[in-house]
Formats: C-alpha cells, sequence, structure tokens
C-alpha cells in the first residue's frame, strides 16, 4: 500500500524559522529544517514522501474576497531569500518539493484525498486546523511540533461541535487566523450553540421564525456573509496536479 507524508512546507519551515535566534541563519535552519524531514520519515516509514510549498500567485480566494489572509506579517526577507537553496538542500536529501501556483492548501488536500481514495493512506504534517474538514480514509494529520496526531477530539469539545461541522462552524463564526469573515455579531459561543441545535448551516436558515429576533436578524443580513465564508474555509480537492507518485518515492538508505 502506498503511504505518502505530505508536509506543509510553509508552516514548517517558518515555526523553525521563528523558533532560532538568528534569522539570518539559513545554514542552521535548513538543517534543523532537513533533520526535521527525516525525522518524521523515521516516524511514519511512509513509502512516498513530498513537501508543498506556497506559490507567488494570487490564490482564487483573494479573488474571491480581497481582504482573505490581510494583515498577516509577510515572510522574513533573510527567509525569502534564502528558500531556494533550502528547498534544494532538501530535494538532495531526498525530499522532493512541490510547488503550488498560490495556496498550498489545496494541493495538499487534493493529494491526501486523490490517494485515500484509491486505497492508499497519507500523512498531512502541518498544524493548520484547516485540514481537520478532511474526513477521508486512512488519513492522519500530524502535529510535528507536539510530536502527535492533531486531537479531532479535542477541537470537537473546545468548539462544542462534531468535525463534520466544521465548515458550517467557520461559516457562522469565521476564522481570524485566516480572516474568514464569517456573520457579524455571531461568534464561536453562538454558532456552536446553533449547530448543536439545527445540526446544519441550512436547518438554522430553515428554523429563523424560531429564534430571537435578534438572532434571526442577524442570521437574515448575513447570510450571503456564511455563503461566502463557507466557500472560502473549504479545501479543494480536485486539483489538477500533473504530477506522478513515483517522483517521489522515499529512497532506500
Amino acid at each position: 500500500m502506498n503511504r505518502l507524508l505530505i508536509i506543509d512546507g510553509m508552516n514548517l519551515v517558518r515555526r523553525l524559522h521563528a523558533a532560532q535566534p538568528d534569522e539570518a541563519d539559513m545554514q542552521g535552519l535548513t538543517e534543523r529544517s532537513r533533520n526535521a524531514c527525516q525525522k518524521l520519515i523515521r516516524q511514519h516509514s511512509p513509502t512516498h514522501v513530498a513537501i508543498v510549498w506556497d506559490g507567488d500567485e494570487e490564490s482564487w480566494r483573494k479573488r474571491l474576497y480581497p481582504d482573505y489572509k490581510k494583515g498577516r506579517k509577510p515572510m522574513p526577507q533573510a527567509l525569502t531569500d534564502g528558500l531556494p537553496a533550502l528547498k534544494q538542500a532538501l530535494t538532495e536529501a531526498g525530499i522532493g518539493s512541490i510547488n503550488a501556483l498560490s495556496e498550498a492548501d489545496d494541493v495538499i488536500a487534493t493529494l491526501a484525498s486523490k490517494l485515500c481514495l484509491r486505497g492508499g493512506e497519507a500523512i498531512i504534517v502541518s498544524t493548520d486546523k484547516g485540514f481537520c474538514q478532511l474526513r477521508l480514509p486512512r488519513l492522519l494529520l500530524w502535529d510535528h511540533f507536539n510530536g502527535a496526531a492533531m486531537d479531532i477530539a479535542a477541537l470537537e469539545q473546545k468548539l462544542g461541535i462534531e468535525q463534520s461541522q466544521l465548515l458550517d462552524f467557520m461559516a457562522l463564526s469565521g476564522d481570524s487566523g485566516n480572516k474568514i469573515p464569517g456573520i457579524q455579531g455571531i461568534g464561536p459561543k453562538t454558532a456552536g450553540e446553533l449547530l448543536r441545535s439545527f445540526r446544519t448551516l441550512a436547518n438554522v436558515y430553515n428554523a429563523l421564525d424560531t429564534l430571537g429576533a435578534k438572532q434571526a436578524k442577524k442570521l437574515t443580513e448575513g447570510k450571503e456573509m456564511a455563503r461566502l465564508s463557507y466557500r472560502l474555509a473549504k479545501l479543494r480537492t480536485d486539483l489538477e496536479l500533473n504530477i506522478r507518485l513515483s517522483q517521489y518515492r522515499v529512497k532506500e538508505s
């Protein structure tokens, strides 16, 4: 059975970079990145490994909603300048790169979906909670920095919802990290209460006449924003990637 280790490149490297005392030390960062990837390979024994990087093109989400990810801290210049050499060093160490045109998330989701639905296994290495929306057979979400699988049950308990309701939850309450707006005046607590009562976003809107006037008004006025937020939060799993899995086979050491 094919087992693909998919590493969210910028999620890993930016966190490693932020933790080092000298941000200009690209040689040290390259070594730490290589060690992290090799440790992941030892832990998960994949048949294939790929590290996926964000591209420079404007994403479809940004075109749909110009404030998407607005205000995010830009990548440090030393990291921008040193990234090509870091990627090359990882390639030489047997960790091949996949360069997304814009956001890596949709490429990662597509890779995992296609492999899992064809009987393979996928391990996504990232701290991005957005990947929790993927409910696939034989998919593992791995947090390298905690050294553990992402705890879906803890996330469900924290938000007060089930994993299957995550997109509806973000449509209602938004996602501050990515500047997904949600509905004005509907926070995480209210979103959780609504979904516990009505199960789905569609059911919430079908039951507006059972809600208080103020809450119904917020939901009515925010309906288009909820629809937009749902689209922004939803990962694409249907990209044409034009790659061969054989290119990313783990070399025997």
